[in-house]
């Protein structure tokens, strides 16, 4: 939406200059006054927005097409923050909408993007309809990723929920849908000697073990370093169902490998998955056989492929392990529970994170949780929460580089979650889909697509 942005030497001082005629799909204007209100509310929300307005952040219009940022000490995310694509990302409203409380669920939807979504034909659990924004005004270059030109040849798109994989592949193979966004593992085999459809990669992943900090044993961080000796991340994405073109033997990096923050700091002691050694390392931990309480989701194939495998992993060194079986949907109201897991509460979880949702020290969401907060597991670290204030006013890439090696370093030391292996995910598509091959990231972006 910004036309051309400046920034001063000392990063304190942004400018920021939105493209001209740009429409919200109701046919408003959009204006500084929208954009400042939008940034606030995202602000309040968003790990990158929170960690900006702590280093005082403030919001100005100069006149109705151009705004700035003024920080009182510099802020090396700042252009990462406003670009970024996931979990929170800042969406530009309507003032009148953006300063309704963040709290409360949004009257209306609109946008000034490609599509207009069609609230009369929203059909929950079943059906979302965009239809094409006649107000869209596109930039002039090529779309690339999220950026460039947005412009659709589509008239109209329907997001289907299909969540039977047997009837949303079949679907598919009929022609009555052209992309599937997620193929089950255990698909991708078969589809790929269908002529009829292609497969692609959706974005790369990364598997969790997360463990509650707040009770024993996972309180103590030789138990959790003892365990994470035992993983062998080739083992678990294996079991997940993933092809060896579609997943890697090992990752050593908590922030996705072959992404800019790429490091194998501190990781040497856990390359090679030892089980021997993770033994004595949980017998040395004082670990006395307490019970763990692992959730295991019963309705979602990989997750609970994850799920076992860690069993497997805890019980083969010697842990106590309670396996409880739930659909996904009661794990996540259970794993929201602090109580001790005799009570009612829980040991250990697993889930799975993209690309843009792992990357920094500040996007994935077990190493950017500072003391205090409330994300289910708690991790606490107060050296891992300096380091992280430090990367973030850091605005020197090599100095960054080298707070970024420290931080990991401390990471596998405090252990706040268990990096269980890297994979790509599948998408599937009708052969006569067009455009596939400019599918970025995981993001489902139908505007490069064409029939």
């Amino acid at each position: 939406m910004v036309e051309k942005y400046t920034s001063s030497k000392d990063g304190k001082q942004w400018s920021f200059t939105l493209r001209p005629g740009l429409k919200f799909s109701d046919g408003a204007a959009v204006t500084s006054a929208d954009a400042i209100a939008s940034l606030q509310r995202w602000a309040a929300r968003d790990s990158i927005g929170r960690a900006m307005v702590a280093g005082g952040a403030e919001w100005k219009a100069v006149d109705a097409c151009t705004f700035t940022l003024t920080l009182t000490e510099p802020f090396g995310l700042v252009i990462d923050g406003l670009a970024k694509p996931s979990s929170f990302p800042p969406v530009i409203l309507p003032e009148r909408l953006a300063k309704m409380p963040a709290t409360s669920p949004l009257p209306e939807v609109i946008g000034s993007g490609p599509f207009i979504f069609k609230r009369d034909e929203w059909v929950p659990g079943n059906k979302t309809v965009f239809v094409r924004n006649p107000n869209y005004v596109a930039r002039s270059e090529p779309p690339s990723g999220l950026a460039g030109s947005k412009k659709t040849t589509f008239d109209r798109v329907e997001w289907l929920y299909l969540p039977d994989a047997n009837s949303a592949i079949a679907a598919l193979k009929r022609g009555d849908v052209d992309l599937v966004e997620q193929v089950p593992p255990d698909y991708i085999a078969p589809l790929r000697t269908d002529t009829s459809v292609k497969i692609g990669s959706f974005g790369t992943y990364q598997g969790f073990l997360v463990m509650n900090q707040l009770h024993p044993p996972f309180n103590n961080p030789k138990v959790r370093q003892a365990l994470l000796q035992a993983v062998s991340q080739e083992r678990f994405v294996a079991a997940m169902g993933y092809p060896l073109d579609m997943r890697m033997a090992y990752c050593q990096t908590f922030f996705i490998c072959g992404s800019p923050n790429e490091t194998g700091a501190g990781a040497d002691p856990f390359r090679k998955a030892d089980v021997a050694k993770a033994k004595k390392m949980l017998a040395d931990s004082g670990y006395k056989g307490e019970k763990v309480t692992l959730l295991v989701p019963s309705d979602v194939t990989y997750l609970n492929a994850e799920a076992l495998m860690a069993a497997q992993t805890m019980k083969s060194i010697g842990m106590n392990v309670d396996a409880q079986t739930m659909d996904w949907a009661s794990i996540g109201a259970r794993r929201a529970k602090r109580d001790a897991p005799e009570a009612g509460g829980w040991n250990m979880y697993v889930t799975v994170a993209g690309e843009f949702d792992v990357n920094s020290p500040i996007t994935n969401a077990y190493l950017s949780a500072a003391c205090g907060n409330t994300l289910p597991g708690w991790p606490c670290d107060k050296p891992l929460d300096d380091l992280r204030n430090a990367w973030l006013k850091e605005t020197v890439p090599a100095k960054r580089k080298e707070i970024l090696d420290t931080f990991q370093t401390r990471a596998y030391e405090a252990v706040p979650y268990i990096n269980a292996g890297q994979y790509s995910a599948a998408y599937a598509a009708r052969a006569s889909l067009k455009g596939t091959d400019k599918l970025w990231a995981g993001m489902p972006t139908v505007w490069v697509l064409d029939k």
